[in-house]
């Protein structure tokens, strides 16, 4: 009897972990970037420092837009371009970020790539350059494979025939990667 009555105890114990941890986290997560965001800025008000920086990056986005202001930001881009380490590094940041936002998204492509001579193992994953041919890889492919639980992934050079088109959207493509294959699809 009491041995039933601890298991049920620790049934609703892992239950109520199961709903309580996520939006811990996500809490967590959430003020742990607010408060980074808000304290780039020297401002004793919560949430001002963010207004501004937020404020401030939707400004240089519209001036980046206009025509008289887009000869400067070029300029700019230019002579970043030419120091060998900030180069570097801005181009990199840039590229990752124009990889999820902006006109030239990429992971808007979902795939399978098979591992195996049988075709029985496949990967999911984004073709990121559909055409090697310029670094002389006629006939291949590169696939970026996000890794499960984790903000990080590994790119593989692939032949053409190995990869096939996935049809699915790639956001429920990318929650299905990263979840580990537990949810992406619960509203198809």
């Amino acid at each position: 009897m009491r041995q039933r009555i601890l298991t049920k105890i620790a049934g609703y114990f892992f239950r109520g972990l199961l709903f309580v941890a996520p939006i811990a986290f996500t809490l967590l997560v959430i003020q742990a970037v607010f408060n980074w965001l808000d304290g780039l800025l020297p401002v004793n008000i919560p949430g001002l420092g963010i207004v501004i920086l937020v404020s401030a990056i939707i400004g240089i986005g519209y001036l980046g837009s206009t025509y008289f202001m887009k000869p400067f930001f070029e300029m700019f881009e230019q002579i970043i371009t030419k120091i060998p380490l900030l180069s570097l590094i801005y181009n990199s940041i840039k590229d990752l970020v124009g990889a999820f936002v902006g006109d030239k998204k990429k992971f808007n492509e979902p795939v399978m790539v098979q591992f195996d001579e049988s075709g029985k193992i496949f990967k999911p994953g984004f073709i990121t350059q559909s055409d090697l041919s310029k670094v002389e890889l006629d006939g291949y492919c590169s696939v970026y494979m996000p890794h499960s639980y984790n903000f990080s992934g590994n790119i593989i050079v692939v032949k053409n025939d190995l990869v096939r088109p996935w049809d699915v959207n790639s956001t429920n493509a990318m929650k299905f990667i990263v979840s580990g294959g537990v949810s992406g699809f619960e509203d198809m």
